[in-house]
């Protein structure tokens, strides 16, 4: 049975590039500048990494970095029909955060992009993210309900290395 969240999304997939596609890239356009900007963060994307983009919507983070392997999951049909579509050289995957499959530290990096505070367990969807990578690039919106339960889970349970706020979101740099 499929949650508020998958209905939301799968309502309005074919305007999802429409509505987030110009934020999307700026966000990522901010995550790539913080990472050629500040040396500790310059080995979070290697173009020999394999990435998992967690709440990939219709694909556009899991496309924007230049890396080996690109695996896309969200738990909306729909959107991930819209990725398969859009970018069929990359696996996308129909999953929720919390039911991951992936072996222990399977990704070189994991981002999650404005997707966490839609988790029906957000603690349990960021410790099946913990568990897939080595580096994470996690983002939250700055003024969602949930921002104070967001930060202080990562900050508990990653060793955060940078923290940014950019327009809308908070940006978490972690190991």
């Amino acid at each position: 049975m499929l949650r508020s969240y998958d209905d939301y999304y799968d309502t309005i997939a074919k305007g999802y590039d429409e509505l987030y596609k110009e934020e999307q890239l700026k966000k990522l356009d901010f995550i790539a500048h913080c990472i050629n900007k500040h040396h500790e963060l310059s080995e979070f994307i290697k173009p020999g990494y394999r990435l998992l983009d967690v709440g990939c919507g219709t694909g556009i983070s899991t496309q924007y970095f230049d890396v080996k392997e690109k695996c896309g999951i969200d738990p909306s049909q729909t959107l991930i029909m819209i990725a398969v579509d859009k970018y069929p050289k990359i696996k996308f995957l129909v999953i929720a955060a919390e039911e991951m499959p992936f072996l222990k530290k399977e990704f070189d990096i994991v981002i999650s992009l404005t997707a966490i505070q839609n988790f029906s367990d957000i603690e349990k969807g960021l410790l099946k993210i913990k568990d897939s990578g080595k580096r994470f690039i996690l983002t939250f919106l700055k003024l969602g309900e949930k921002r104070s339960m967001i930060e202080s889970l990562i900050e508990k349970n990653f060793q955060v290395i940078k923290r940014f706020e950019q327009e809308k979101d908070i940006v978490y740099f972690c190991e």
